[in-house]
């Protein structure tokens, strides 16, 4: 199935605010345009170069230990950061001088588990495990970080730890998310694996979140003819889950991408799957839906899309009713 039979998107720019609308493709040695992340943080200063571990600044090194303190997709700690810089940030939460206590809409309680988590926080460790496993982090301001995600606006990841070799920026620039249900039927799965393949053939970076069913499909399809695959986990990228995809991880990092908001070695809950998802919608041209429950992550997915301004595509299904998403029925979950 072609791009366009899929009725997905050309490599020009969506309709909506797609920061990097510049459609390079990887590999193609076009110019990147110049990431000046949010005002007010100084994203662009003191992140060092080279490998993890080696000329190290410290805003480098404030991002990774606050991948640790602060959950993903807490905006109130966005803006904090936004307006404070993380050096200061992690230092407000660190030293007891009265500053944390004036961050608008800090409570005790909340301060009480941001310096519980920033006390333990070890970002030079952290940094070199990743580094052991093939990975790094990418900070806003970074070449390659993929500035599309600065539409989430507080809600952007602190930083992204990457594993694998291939430039984040540029494969986000030209990828489509395919996503669906973990308990999908086999058709569901077949156009998984199918649409996989198909946009990988064509040029296309194809990225889900490596769970099984309709995600596990669409990785599968691509690495079955070589393609270029990311898979975004809400666990560290040094932690193969599900268990039963260990494999299937292992061959996306040698092959494509593993990229997390958390830092090695932390474990997945419920409400970081959700927020994952997030991450999924705004590195993307557009997410495709398979098969997915009325309420379900796939849907999440699908809505910050839409919210996104990004293209946001459903797969016709034969079966009525049950864990198939009809298409009727996808135009009124997303518009909910």
């Amino acid at each position: 199935m072609s791009g366009v039979e899929a009725g997905l998107p050309g490599p020009g720019p969506g309709p909506g605010r797609w920061s990097g609308a510049d459609p390079e493709r990887p590999g193609s040695g076009g110019k990147p345009e110049r990431d000046t992340g949010l005002p007010g943080n100084g994203d662009e200063q003191g992140h060092g170069t080279g490998p993890p571990g080696q000329g190290l600044g410290p805003e480098r090194l404030a991002r990774a230990a606050l991948t640790r303190v602060l959950e993903p997709g807490d905006e109130r700690a966005g803006a904090w950061l936004r307006q404070n810089g993380p050096v200061a940030l992690l230092r407000a939460l660190r030293v007891a001088d009265g500053s944390a206590e004036r961050l608008p809409g800090m409570t005790a309680a909340r301060l009480e588990g941001y310096r519980l988590r920033a006390a333990a926080a070890e970002p030079e460790r952290d940094l070199a495990v990743a580094a052991a496993v093939g990975g790094r982090l990418v900070c806003p301001g970074d070449r390659e970080w993929p500035s599309q995600l600065d539409d989430l606006g507080d809600a952007r990841p602190v930083g992204l730890w990457v594993r694998g070799r291939p430039d984040l920026r540029l494969w986000a620039l030209r990828s489509v998310a395919v996503v669906g249900a973990r308990a999908c039927t086999p058709y569901g799965a077949h156009m998984a694996a199918t649409l996989g393949a198909g946009l990988a053939e064509r040029g296309w970076v194809v990225m889900s979140g490596a769970a099984f069913g309709v995600d596990g499909a669409a990785h599968r399809g691509v690495l079955a003819v070589g393609g270029a695959t990311v898979a975004v986990l809400a666990c560290g990228v040094d932690v193969p889950y599900p268990r039963g995809h260990a494999e299937l991880i292992g061959r996306v990092a040698q092959q494509g991408l593993l990229v997390a908001e958390l830092p090695p070695g932390s474990h997945p809950t419920r409400s970081r799957f959700v927020l994952r998802n997030r991450v999924i919608a705004a590195l993307t041209r557009g997410t495709v839906v398979v098969e997915a429950e009325y309420r379900s992550g796939s849907l999440v997915t699908a809505r910050q899309a839409a919210r996104l301004g990004r293209f946001v595509m459903g797969v016709p299904t034969p079966l009525p009713g049950g864990a198939a998403l009809a298409p009727i029925r996808f135009r009124v979950a997303i518009a909910a």
